[in-house]
């Protein structure tokens, strides 16, 4: 929990991906954020978090569906959303918080 509290204070914004690997729109997600750090590099940190192997952090963000994602920089959630989302909305995202 504390890597994951360091990596959220941070200047650049996190766009944290709650996942399990089970779930079927989390794995269509996949190549979707792979395809987005390619795009933004070091503009953006990607953290992926296994809400079966972390419960801590699944429970404190009342993580109820995956993949649910959050924005987060310098330790300030700025957004949540879950379901499936397409590249461009989140460069949009991304873009509008840096």
């Amino acid at each position: 929990m504390s890597n994951f509290t360091t990596i959220i204070n941070g200047k650049t914004p996190v766009l944290v991906d709650f996942f399990a690997e089970w779930c079927g729109p989390c794995k269509m997600m996949a190549p979707i954020l792979k395809d987005l750090k390619s795009d933004l590099g070091d503009e953006v940190v990607i953290l992926k978090i296994d809400v079966d192997k972390n419960n801590t952090i699944s429970a404190k963000y009342q993580i109820k569906g995956v993949p649910t994602f959050m924005l987060f920089k310098e330790g300030q959630l700025l957004w949540r959303q879950s379901g499936m989302l397409q590249k461009q909305d989140l460069i949009d995202l991304i873009n509008r918080f840096k």
